[in-house]
């Protein structure tokens, strides 16, 4: 590869995002950076902090308190996975529970926090190979990216993909409320004002319903072939 590229992977919540970018970001070399546990890791900074209710969210002390939320990431020793860190603390399975996920779309509408997450993450991204996956990464943090993907699939199998997750992870869930927090949580990011949730031009979709990881890098593969081969 005669340089190296920033890949942008954008799609609906529960496609498969993250594991996707991974294995890219491990073929290629490059860093991968989870841009949703970054919203994820200030609505559990926010929640913690008593900004976030059940009938009501304190924009106005979110957006004084803003920048007191520091994300970084690192390797875990022991997995030697990728961990995002909240202000130093690893919160890499705090931030994976309903709670957060009820509420991440509502905090990562307001304008002041996305701005402050673009800033992080475009600072992250630097001048190296990345691959980075969102909502709006194709769009507003790296127009420009090389390689623009956005993910896809029905509601069902997003559900039943986040529900064996959690189930795998010891976590008692629902699967009926995941499929109504899955079409929530849709709903919020395709209509929010600030950075809605769309496909980039430029971007091919991937929709990967009925397709096993290792299809989906055998797709990847060939894009990025015909990429090179264009370029």
């Amino acid at each position: 590869m005669k340089r190296e590229l920033t890949i942008a992977i954008d799609g609906y919540s529960s496609c498969g995002k993250s594991t996707f970018a991974k294995l890219i970001a491990k073929k290629l070399g490059y860093l991968y950076i989870d841009s949703g546990s970054m919203y994820r890791s200030a609505t559990l900074y926010f929640l913690r902090k008593g900004y976030i209710g059940a009938d009501n969210i304190n924009v106005d002390a979110i957006i004084e308190d803003i920048n007191q939320v520091a994300i970084s990431f690192e390797m875990d020793k022991i997995s030697g996975e990728q961990v995002t860190l909240l202000n130093g603390e690893n919160v890499e399975a705090k931030i994976r529970g309903i709670e957060v996920s009820g509420f991440v779309s509502q905090i990562s509408a307001i304008a002041e926090v996305r701005s402050h997450m673009v800033a992080i993450l475009r600072s992250i991204g630097g001048n190296r190979g990345i691959v980075m996956d969102g909502r709006d990464i194709g769009t507003v943090v790296f127009p420009d990216a090389d390689i623009k993907i956005f993910m896809t699939a029905s509601v069902d199998v997003r559900a039943k993909r986040r529900f064996d997750e959690l189930s795998g992870k010891g976590v008692s869930v629902d699967l009926e409320e995941i499929k109504n927090n899955i079409i929530a949580r849709d709903l919020t990011d395709e209509n929010r004002d600030i950075s809605p949730l769309r496909r980039a031009d430029d971007a091919v979709i991937l929709d990967n319903s009925r397709m096993t990881i290792k299809q989906q890098m055998v797709w990847f593969e060939e894009l990025l072939e015909k990429y090179l081969d264009e370029n």
